[in-house]
């Protein structure tokens, strides 16, 4: 059995999503208060009692999904001491560095302090309602890549995720954003806007680059204990110099999960375990890699049910 861990971004928090966890484990505990006095304030209290506005706010959503991740892999390591470690680790964008803390490269406190600064920076870069994301189904790759450049004109919009096999997020200028929207109709394709507060993944997110740059700069990273595949080129790595290019190429490069999943699944990868809010990401590989067998750990129930799977 071949187990790897996956880590999900933005857009699956909740107000309340790590409540009974805490209630539970004193594992889960003892990480919210070390994120809480890293990030000097209450995100455990965000997290726990919203309002919901201020939980999506881009910079409270990047660490409260980091810390709510890194707090199930911590319970679950304690919980059962003899599982093995995940033979790869990956995450979806903001994901990728709940990955680097599992691999233990990276601690929880640095980690959210690095994506406290990635979300207000990437939140920075463009002005509220001058770009857009938009899902697009049922368009081939090639396809929408071609309509992205068609339909730019003097304006940025590129493929931002490419999710699951029909499934690519564009990003870029909204006008830009809705023209191709509106040309995937000729193609059998749909379109469905997207609530988001900043187009990311593009080449509009190159200020926050610079910044997530120069945060990682100063943040040692320790020796991974296993690879990590990555969002831009869904190769696996044990380089912390690697990872560390990694993360800021991701800031304006596509999300390549639909590739990641293919690389873990020809790596002999059996078992697929997602940590962290929702179940976003086992919709996405079911849709990608039939074989694989599937399981969520997002509170301490599903937590407990996992266990009892385990050998």
């Amino acid at each position: 059995m071949k187990v790897a861990w996956v880590f999900p971004g933005q857009g699956s928090q909740s107000v309340g999503m790590a409540s009974a966890l805490l209630e539970a484990a004193p594992e889960a505990r003892d990480v919210f208060a070390r994120v809480d006095e890293a990030l000097g304030f209450s995100l455990s209290s965000i997290i726990a009692n919203g309002p919901e506005d201020n939980l999506t706010r881009t910079e409270h959503t990047q660490p409260a999904i980091v810390a709510t991740s890194a707090a199930l892999v911590a319970v679950l390591r304690a919980r059962f001491p003899q599982l093995p470690p995940p033979s790869f680790v990956a995450g979806h964008s903001l994901g990728e560095y709940s990955a680097l803390v599992a691999a233990r490269a990276l601690s929880v406190e640095d980690a959210v302090r690095i994506v406290h600064a990635r979300g207000r920076a990437m939140q920075d870069a463009v002005p509220v309602g001058v770009g857009a994301m938009a899902a697009i189904m049922g368009v081939e790759a090639g396809v929408l890549d071609a309509l992205c450049t068609e339909f730019a004109q003097d304006e940025v919009v590129s493929c931002a995720n490419f999710n699951a096999p029909g499934q690519i997020v564009i990003a870029g200028h909204a006008g830009a954003v809705a023209r191709v929207s509106e040309a995937v109709s000729a193609h059998k394709g749909r379109a469905i806007a997207l609530k988001v507060s900043a187009p990311f993944h593009c080449a509009l997110m190159a200020p926050a680059a610079r910044i997530v740059e120069e945060k990682l700069a100063a943040v040692p990273f320790s020796p991974l204990a296993c690879p990590v595949v990555a969002n831009v080129d869904a190769q696996a790595s044990s380089s912390a110099d690697v990872a560390k290019k990694n993360l800021v190429a991701q800031v304006t490069g596509a999300v390549r999960w639909q590739a990641s999943v293919e690389t873990m699944a020809a790596a002999g990868v059996t078992h697929v375990v997602e940590l962290g809010p929702g179940k976003v990401l086992t919709g996405l590989i079911k849709r990608t890699s039939k074989g694989l067998a599937l399981a969520n750990v997002f509170d301490a129930l599903s937590l407990d049910a996992y266990g009892a799977t385990l050998p």
